[in-house]
């Protein structure tokens, strides 16, 4: 029998994850950092994901991870915590699915093994579905991000693929740019998928397709940015949705400019949550480099429009 899940609405941070000086763990934040999120109306948290450096983590400290985000979360169930288990080993991942459904988390994301990578959409829903398998209860997302897995399969071939033959398939976390692929997979089985964005600098486009979920790292630091976006599309104000989203596009060019996704933790420290650095091999900037973008966000009017 195939399982049925709610869709997602509204932003769901994927939230960095705290480290020390040492470049180890620094958990104690989680329970300030879960406030700051339901203060700025932010749904829900995609742990251990890219921006959670999950795959620089170990097996243990993931699951670290997701004790201190399941204690903080405890009792809110309108605040959706879902755990990237995706990797290399799919032993590991059945591992921290099963425990992430110990746990109680909402749900569970798998992305596909980047180094032995699956040929085909029917390989692919193959590992989906021997993951999905250990959390029976828990909802499933698969998260694609060709980007940096080097997956190409399009996601309406995964769809196709699966079949219904997961029963606690919920959906997919989009992150990539193929508009065509993305539309097509919310018209599969007169929509029964769950297609969360996962691309914050053109989530307007996203919205005029009919996304009304997504996940992104931005809106741990910039979530009324978003909320205001998006109030401008349902009341047809497109001019100010568009001007909104350049300003999404203007704040997001400067984590390019200075490194990359680390950048993110700058961002971070201006909202007043030092999540400390990113561990190798990505580069964080230097205390220099701090200065000028802490000048350049000020240009932008980052205070205006940051989470507080």
């Amino acid at each position: 029998m195939n399982l049925s899940y709610k869709k997602l609405t509204g932003l769901i941070a994927a939230p960095f994850t705290p480290m020390n000086a040492a470049g180890e763990l620094n958990l104690e934040l989680v329970p300030a950092y879960y406030r700051l999120l339901k203060n700025n109306g932010v749904s829900g948290a995609f742990i251990n994901g890219s921006t959670g450096e999950g795959v620089s983590q170990t097996t243990e400290e993931k699951k670290q991870v997701m004790e201190a985000w399941a204690a903080a979360t405890k009792g809110d169930e309108a605040f959706k915590v879902i755990s990237l288990v995706g990797g290399t080993a799919l032993n590991d991942c059945e591992a921290l699915a099963a425990f992430a459904e110990r746990l109680g988390l909402y749900a569970v994301s798998f992305t596909a093994p980047f180094y032995f990578k699956p040929g085909d959409a029917e390989t692919l829903a193959a590992c989906c579905k021997k993951v999905a398998a250990a959390a029976p209860k828990t909802a499933f997302y698969y998260y694609h991000i060709p980007v940096l897995t080097g997956c190409n399969i399009p996601m309406y071939d995964l769809l196709l693929a699966i079949n219904g033959s997961i029963p606690n398939f919920a959906g997919i976390k989009y992150t990539h740019e193929d508009f065509m692929d993305f539309l097509s997979c919310m018209y599969v089985e007169n929509g029964r998928y769950d297609m969360l964005w996962g691309r914050d600098e053109n989530m307007l486009s996203a919205l005029a397709l009919g996304s009304r979920g997504a996940v992104g790292s931005t809106y741990n630091y910039a979530a009324p940015l978003y909320h205001e976006m998006i109030a401008a599309f349902k009341t047809g104000a497109l001019g100010k949705a568009r001007e909104l989203q350049q300003k999404a596009i203007d704040m997001i060019r400067l984590l390019g400019k200075y490194g990359g996704i680390a950048t993110g933790k700058a961002y971070m420290k201006l909202v007043g949550l030092d999540c400390g650095a990113f561990r190798l091999p990505v580069k964080n900037m230097s205390a220099a480099s701090f200065e000028a973008f802490q000048k350049e966000a000020a240009a932008l009017g980052f205070s205006d429009f940051c989470s507080k």
